[in-house]
Order: C-alpha cells, then sequence, then structure tokens
C-alpha cells in the first residue's frame, strides 16, 4: 500500500492561489477529471461535469459558451463499481455470467451527447412481458454487446461511441466480485443486495475473489489525472467496493492530482445511519488503507424540513458536518450550497461541477 506521506498535510496545500493564479483559466491546460464511484451518486455528478468536456475537442464545440474563468475538461473519466447483484442487473448477471451492467448505464446516459430519445430508450424499462419484465433496454443492450464483442469493457466502450459520450467509462474491474460484509453482530452476509437488506450495522468490506484486479486503462488515467474524485453515493457498496480493488488505492494515493472527496447529504438506511462526514472519511480510509484526499466537499445548506420528515422514516438524517474533525484527518474542508430538492434529495450537478472546477484552478501547479 503506497505510503501516506504521498498526500500533502491540509496547512501545505494552497488555499486559494497557484503559481499561475494570474492566468485566465482557459490559458491553463485542459484538466484531466477521474470521477469514482457507482449508483446514482456518480451520474448525478457526471452529468455537471459533461458540460465542461466537450464530445470535440475545443470549446467551441459546447452547445452554451462556457464561463471563461473555469478550466475546460479534456479527458473525463468515470470508474464505476461492479459489485451490484440485484434488479435487473443481478438477473443479467445470475443468467448470462457477465458483470451488472446498471450503474454503467446510468452513466453512459448521464454522459451522452444527447440525453433526450436515445438516451430515454436506455432508460426504458419493460413493464410487461415474460423474460423481459424489470428490465432496462440498456442492461439489455449492454448484455447483448458483451456477448458480440465477448468482452464487458469492450461493450462499455462500443456503447459510448453509439451514445456520443462524452467522456470514458471504465468498470473497476473486469473480475466477477462479489462483496462480502462482516456486521457489528459478528455475522458475515454475502452479497451486495442481502448487506444492504441486513439490520446490522456494516463494520468492514472484503471482495470475493480478493485479488480482483484494474483496467491497465484505470491506472494510467488516475496516475495522469489533475483531480480525482470519489462521490457521492452509498458509502459501502458505491464507494468503498472501488478502494477494494487492488492498485486502485494505491494509485489514488500515489497520484499527483488533487483529490476531493464529495460528501453525501444525508445518511441512510443500513449503510451510514449515524455516520457524520469525518465518519465516512475515516472509513474510506480503512478500506483503502491510506489516506487518499485532499479535499471534502460537504454541503452545510438548508434541507426542506418535509424532505427531512420523509427521510426520518427510514431513520436517516442529514450528515452532520464535524468541520474540525474532518480537517484533523488532513482533509480541507470546501462548504457551500450543493443541494438540489424535488423528489428525493440530490446533489445540486452544475454547482458542484462549478465548485470543483475552481477548485482545480486554484491548486493546479502544471
Amino acid at each position: 500500500m503506497a505510503a501516506s506521506s504521498t498526500i500533502k498535510p491540509a496547512d501545505k496545500r494552497p488555499a486559494a492561489r497557484s503559481r499561475d493564479a494570474g492566468k485566465s483559466a482557459r490559458d491553463l491546460q485542459p484538466l484531466r477529471v477521474v470521477a469514482i464511484g457507482g449508483g446514482t451518486g456518480l451520474s448525478t455528478l457526471l452529468r455537471g461535469l459533461k458540460k465542461y468536456a466537450p464530445h470535440t475537442p475545443g470549446i467551441e464545440t459546447a452547445k452554451k459558451p462556457l464561463p471563461p474563468e473555469l478550466p475546460v475538461i479534456s479527458d473525463l473519466t468515470a470508474v464505476v463499481t461492479v459489485t451490484d447483484d440485484g434488479g435487473s442487473s443481478g438477473r443479467l448477471r445470475k443468467e448470462f455470467n457477465i458483470l451488472p451492467p446498471g450503474d454503467i448505464r446510468n452513466c453512459l446516459v448521464a454522459l451522452s451527447e444527447d440525453e433526450a430519445l436515445l438516451s430515454r430508450i436506455f432508460q426504458y424499462r419493460f413493464e410487461t412481458g415474460q423474460g423481459l419484465e424489470g428490465h432496462n433496454f440498456g442492461n439489455l443492450f449492454v448484455t447483448a454487446l458483451t456477448a458480440v464483442t465477448g468482452d464487458f469493457a469492450e461493450a462499455v466502450r462500443e456503447s459510448s461511441k453509439i451514445l456520443a459520450t462524452r467522456g470514458t467509462i471504465f468498470p473497476a474491474t473486469v473480475s466477477n466480485v462479489q462483496l462480502e460484509a462482516l456486521m457489528s453482530d459478528g455475522s458475515t452476509v454475502f452479497g451486495e443486495t442481502n448487506i444492504t437488506a441486513s439490520q446490522s450495522r456494516i463494520v468492514r468490506l472484503r471482495m470475493v475473489p480478493e485479488n480482483a484486479q484494474p483496467l491497465a486503462e484505470t491506472l494510467e488515467a488516475i496516475a495522469k489525472a489533475d483531480m480525482i474524485t470519489m462521490g457521492p453515493g452509498s458509502l459501502f457498496t458505491s464507494l468503498v467496493p472501488n478502494l477494494l480493488v487492488r492498485g486502485i488505492p494505491e494509485a489514488i494515493a500515489a497520484a499527483r492530482a488533487v483529490k476531493v472527496y464529495i460528501c453525501n447529504l444525508m445518511t441512510q438506511a443500513n449503510e451510514s445511519l449515524g455516520l457524520t462526514a469525518a465518519d465516512h472519511i475515516r472509513k474510506l480510509y480503512e478500506h483503502a488503507g491510506a489516506p487518499i484526499f485532499d479535499y471534502a466537499l460537504v454541503n452545510t445548506a438548508p434541507i426542506s424540513e418535509n424532505l427531512q420528515a420523509k427521510y426520518a422514516l427510514e431513520g436517516a438524517s442529514r450528515i452532520v458536518v464535524d468541520r474540525d474533525a474532518i480537517e484533523s484527518l488532513g482533509v480541507r474542508c470546501v462548504t457551500g450550497d450543493f443541494v438540489g430538492e424535488g423528489m428525493v434529495v440530490r446533489h445540486a450537478t452544475d454547482r458542484v461541477a462549478t465548485e470543483l472546477l475552481k477548485l482545480a484552478a486554484a491548486t493546479r501547479t502544471a
């Protein structure tokens, strides 16, 4: 495991200006960004970042002019967890012996050039039909391409071409992996669906098999990145699994990029009830085996009482931002209004993307 000395202490990191601070953001080299996660959290983030990552190189290809004070993204890479074993993804995994396509599908749609008709087709869920009911068309499409190409990663690449995505998507590993959890009552639970359904608190996760390897392209993207993000997403089922793939936490720790944890807005039943923002970071560090973040993006804006009451029915609440505890871990806090409200609480993707790019522009040294 990489030594923790590769992570700069918080008091030595540039807070607002670098040696390039006198330049316009457009005068700086374009950014290479790697976003790590899974579930709806990663796809939400990608929707904001893709606006700064034109499909064809050059700012002029964007549909709307980009803010001149923010850098453009030349390479946007998503690294996606592949441990889901429930729903449509779980059924396809069992029947065709492939990796679960669901989180990959969400990222394909989020990064697509046009999220209108073609993307809506990818997200279409069959409501009837023997064998089809409950499946997403996009999941079936990726499954078919895997059979045609003989390789899941290649199927994802071909799907990206069809959807004209403004980024590259890699599964965290192409090994057929499952999660195993040690619970607070001493029991061991196997499989993501069973883990999330358990009434006991998750203490620690392990991946089966333990020697799952990442793609070489993933490690290369991490090594070349200017910014690496992790989150938002379910702590134990969207974020931690990526850190259980051998080589990924070591690569993150060794990378020269600025590394940002995007904290969830609410706690989650069976995943993080009662955990503060600092607790989330500690759990990620425990599984990574090293400190891997320079900054934490945390929401300090209010959330409506109606939505808080809705989440309270599941025992969930807004995550406590214990800033002193976060910074005691060597992680600098970036606070702000990052919440968007609808039927559920989600991150405001545009505001999060803007804050990340401001941070990248202020801290890059190249």
